[in-house]
């Protein structure tokens, strides 16, 4: 059987209280078998000095090892306070501490081996100490044994609370060690996949560049024709990468170990942005558009605004369907692109459509690659995710 998850440490609350009732259960049968040996006529008996005297003493004792090594040693303690009981009225109260705290452990042999022992000191002590009214021994059996197991099946609910509690906490550290292991790899993949195309695509065009670039460098000579003609080739270059630019972007996230799936448009951009909002209107959202940025915004700016945009539109369809958007779009060169999409919150929970949570942590890079940053969350009742870019003067 494999070993019970350790108990945790009690704080100077819990063992005062458990300390508190032992004492109660122990008082509560010394009061009741005084009271019997007095009516019994037993004052003047040795076994009443014993009551008097010695089995408090013993209690203080007995219940001071029980709060001590109850836990390194269970066994041995609920045996040992087991027997006590068969002749200390008052060793009742740290005796059932111990064989609560043994059947925590849930171990059905120590179970039977403490219980039945507990049962038998019972009887020993019914026969020891004289009763007003003596119960038949079978009666004094079933309720002894009644109460045994009533004790047994406390402890064994706390084990069984405490193993469920550990295994819980464990299931919580596993799952976030597999989250973090899942944004890890989801943002090493994204970083991968953006350079591997960007070098597949742009090292060709790049390289013409830099080839043309260099001849006039070094060929100050050439006709001006010449001169024109080279700058040509690197402007129609330079075009054609940001084309090529455009087309990773937009094959990034297929699938490129499918033959038949064709590749995507090329990237939309700023001017995309009202057809965007176009779109939402028409699937049912209620869209509001300020747009103060010009039209010679940077490509990759542009794109980035409108994945922001893309995202937080799609993300208030699935959590806030019901709810306006707002969509704030401004900036200018020296002071970057402002980007702000913001609905309150919904009085209804979304549509739950699954998601892999990864949508943000996406756009979280692109800002960052570009050097600008990203913010998400509520803000007075609503849902904002808030955008700032850089965008050289």
């Amino acid at each position: 059987m494999p070993a019970p998850p350790p108990a945790p440490r009690l704080t100077w609350w819990g063992h005062t209280w458990r300390v508190v009732l032992a004492l109660l259960a122990s008082l509560s049968v010394w009061a009741l078998t005084l009271e019997s040996l007095e009516e019994a006529g037993f004052a003047d008996h040795p076994l009443t000095i014993w009551v008097l005297v010695g089995d408090p003493l013993l209690c203080l004792l007995v219940l001071a090892v029980v709060v001590v090594a109850r836990r390194r040693f269970p066994l041995a303690v609920a045996l040992g306070t087991a027997l006590l009981t068969a002749v200390s009225p008052m060793a009742f109260g740290p005796a059932t501490l111990a064989l609560c705290s043994l059947a925590t452990r849930r171990r059905p042999r120590e179970l039977l081996l403490a219980g039945g022992t507990t049962v038998v000191a019972a009887l020993v002590f019914e026969a020891v100490y004289p009763e007003p009214s003596p119960l038949p021994l079978w009666a004094a059996a079933l309720l002894v044994t009644l109460f045994v197991a009533v004790v047994l099946a406390v402890g064994f609910s706390v084990g069984a609370d405490r193993e469920r509690l550990v295994s819980l906490e464990d299931r919580a550290e596993t799952a976030e060690r597999e989250q973090q292991a899942r944004v890890a790899a989801a943002r090493a993949a994204e970083r991968t996949r953006i350079a591997r195309e960007m070098h597949d695509v742009l090292a060709h065009r790049i390289s013409l560049v830099a080839m043309h670039a260099g001849a006039l460098t070094f060929r100050d000579d050439l006709p001006r024709e010449q001169q024109a003609e080279v700058a040509l080739t690197i402007e129609e270059n330079a075009h054609l990468a940001l084309r090529d630019l455009r087309d990773v972007l937009g094959v990034l996230r297929a699938d490129s170990a499918d033959p038949s799936l064709a590749p995507e448009r090329p990237q939309p951009g700023l001017t995309d942005l009202p057809a965007l909002v176009e779109e939402a209107r028409a699937t049912g959202t209620r869209v509001v558009l300020e747009e103060g940025v010009g039209t010679d915004v940077p490509a990759t700016v542009g794109r980035t605004v409108y994945r922001i945009t893309q995202e937080a539109l799609t993300n208030a369809r699935k959590h806030a369907p019901s709810c306006p958007v707002e969509v704030l779009v401004g900036g200018g060169p020296g002071e970057g692109v402002r980007v702000e999409v913001s609905n309150p919150l919904p009085v209804r929970p979304g549509s739950g459509l699954p998601g892999a949570g990864l949508g943000l942590l996406g756009l979280h890079e692109r800002v960052d690659l570009l050097g600008g940053t990203l913010t998400h969350g509520v803000e007075g009742g609503r849902f904002v995710v808030r955008a700032s870019l850089p965008w050289a003067a």
